[in-house]
């Protein structure tokens, strides 16, 4: 088996679609919400941005981990709107 010297632009954008698809899984299966609607709104967090972002290597961790982070995030703004 060839082993892998470099990962491309393209297989961290790969990776990272797939992870935000794992996420999203993750996210609607306890949830009454439609999963386009929680892609929407993940994507726009703070954590989505950040899962983005190739250089914070948030991608690296497994989705219950990052569908966590969001979860907290989440919470956070929930409870500065007073919900």
């Amino acid at each position: 088996m060839e082993k892998l010297r470099r990962v491309t632009e393209e297989q961290k954008k790969f990776a990272i679609d797939a992870m935000v698809t794992l996420v999203i899984e993750e996210l609607t299966k306890d949830s009454a919400l439609a999963p386009a609607v929680v892609l929407k709104d993940f994507v726009t967090s703070k954590t989505g941005i950040l899962l983005y972002d190739e250089s914070s290597k948030l991608w690296w961790n497994g989705p219950s981990y990052i569908a966590d982070m969001y979860r907290e995030e989440s919470h956070g703004r929930l409870r500065a709107i007073g919900k």
